[in-house]
């Protein structure tokens, strides 16, 4: 922490706090928003008469948009000041919130859409960065811990909120609950926060290359997984997609490891501690969103029940995230993050391979504890994950290392998503109907087998401080 910082903090004590207030609510209202829109697009689709391929695209680009760009705003946060550019992302967001809420045709909304994204990135990226300069790193872990429960908190209220909404004020309404939210979390960040540059940031150029290469390869790589089920995984265009994703990311990596300034510091991944960290994210979501992917269909059309019946079960695994999140995260800045976070994976694996005992019978308190365990391993994983992560990279690195943070995220969304997507079509191809719970079965034994590839690199990954 540089001089200037910490005279700002220690002349206002409390100051720090407020930063997490003002994070947290831009946490919550993030997550809020992408787990709305999903609940919701069949109403808009009715309302705009469009085929579900278009209101998709208000999902899709989204996601691409947002991927791309989270590396890019990482680094630019090291080198302009991670405030400035999350304060910017706060404007862009509430302003194409309102215009995704104005929206007259589908096509204006997509649009709308993709610039709320450019604004998420920015959030995304500098947030982690942000909490982890303004506390003390014997706090880091609870802090993040307690920013997690913002985001399951989100996720948690969205589909209810987000239906209550609809239903009462249109479906608008979702895009312009973003607005006074996000204008609160505004003033308090402007407030609060201090905008610390890189000490080495006046020497360093950004690396526009890079960024072009990387967003461009990741786009590839998203949109070919994404869209592999729905085109076809033999098609002309997923397998184009997936080899310009190659030829880029690989185009990427080169220039990155013979540029002064890269966008990427390959030099991170020389920590065993910062390696095995991100590897293990990517695995922890790979699994997560396998269970986000398949259990809607093991209960809707598997079981019979209801979209309100449904998303009460499933709200089991977010609340226990949430309430486990900052408890881990605060035992982390005690005894470590390698304990932590190898338990995590493991209970994680043992609720994933529960999960896919479920059949046409299990009672509901059976499904409800299966989603419950497997909540509680991804909220003991991810504040001590996220801490090892972030500590272990340099201060004039924490942009970069937030981004690469959360672009491991997305990326293990999307490959989870595709995965489990891939072996429920397969399946339900070759078995028909009947073959619904035996592709959901596969699908999570295989999530399990992932959690248990992420407890191994885990526990080998060292404690803080190793190499």
């Amino acid at each position: 922490m540089n001089h200037q910082t910490q005279i700002a903090i220690q002349s206002k004590p409390h100051q720090k706090w407020l930063i997490l207030l003002a994070v947290g609510i831009g946490t919550f209202m993030a997550a809020l928003d992408g787990s709305v829109v999903n609940t919701i697009l069949p109403v808009i689709r009715t309302y705009f008469k469009s085929d579900i391929a278009g209101v998709e695209w208000a999902v899709i680009i989204y996601l691409l948009v947002v991927s791309s760009l989270l590396l890019t705003f990482g680094r630019l946060g090291d080198l302009q000041g991670n405030k400035r550019i999350y304060v910017s992302g706060f404007l862009i967001f509430i302003a194409s919130s309102a215009v995704c809420g104005l929206s007259p045709t589908v096509s204006v909304l997509v649009i709308a859409r993709g610039i709320q994204a450019l604004g998420a990135a920015m959030l995304f990226a500098n947030s982690p960065a942000i909490l982890t300069k303004s506390f003390p790193p014997h706090q880091r872990g609870q802090v993040l811990g307690m920013q997690a429960t913002m985001t399951y908190l989100g996720l948690t209220a969205g589909p209810s909120l987000g239906g209550w909404l609809t239903q009462n004020f249109g479906w608008r309404s979702v895009f312009y609950m973003n607005v006074p939210i996000g204008l609160l979390a505004f003033g308090l960040s402007m407030a609060f926060i201090t905008n610390e540059k890189s000490a080495t940031a006046s020497t360093e150029r950004f690396d526009w290359l890079g960024a072009l290469l990387f967003g461009g390869g990741l786009i590839a790589l998203l949109l070919g997984l994404n869209e592999g089920q729905a085109w076809g995984w033999a098609s002309v265009g997923i397998l184009g997609s997936l080899l310009a994703a190659i030829i880029l990311l690989g185009a990427f990596l080169w220039v990155e490891g013979h540029t002064s300034f890269p966008m990427l510091d390959l030099s991170l991944f020389r920590k065993r501690i910062f390696a095995a960290s991100t590897t293990s994210a990517v695995l922890n979501y790979m699994s997560l969103y396998c269970v986000i992917f398949l259990m809607p269909f093991y209960l809707l059309q598997g079981r019979g029940f209801n979209p309100a019946e449904a998303g009460l079960l499933l709200t089991a695994q977010p609340i226990v995230m949430a309430i486990a999140a900052p408890i881990s995260g605060l035992l982390s800045d005690r005894i470590g993050s390698r304990v932590l976070s190898t338990l995590g994976m493991a209970i994680m694996a043992v609720g994933l391979f529960l999960l896919s005992r479920l059949g046409p019978t299990s009672s509901n308190p059976t499904i409800l504890i299966s989603l419950a365990v497997t909540g509680l391993g991804t909220g003991i994983f991810i504040s001590p994950n996220t801490s090892a992560l972030l500590g272990s990279a340099p201060r004039q690195r924490q942009g970069i290392a937030s981004g690469i943070l959360a672009t491991a995220r997305n990326v293990g969304m999307v490959l989870g998503v595709g995965l489990a997507g891939a072996v429920f079509s397969i399946v339900t191809a070759n078995q028909g109907e009947t073959g619904l719970f035996s592709a959901v079965q596969l699908g999570l034994m295989i999530g399990a087998g992932i959690a248990m590839v992420g407890v191994i690199i885990s526990s080998a990954r060292g404690s803080e401080g190793s190499t």
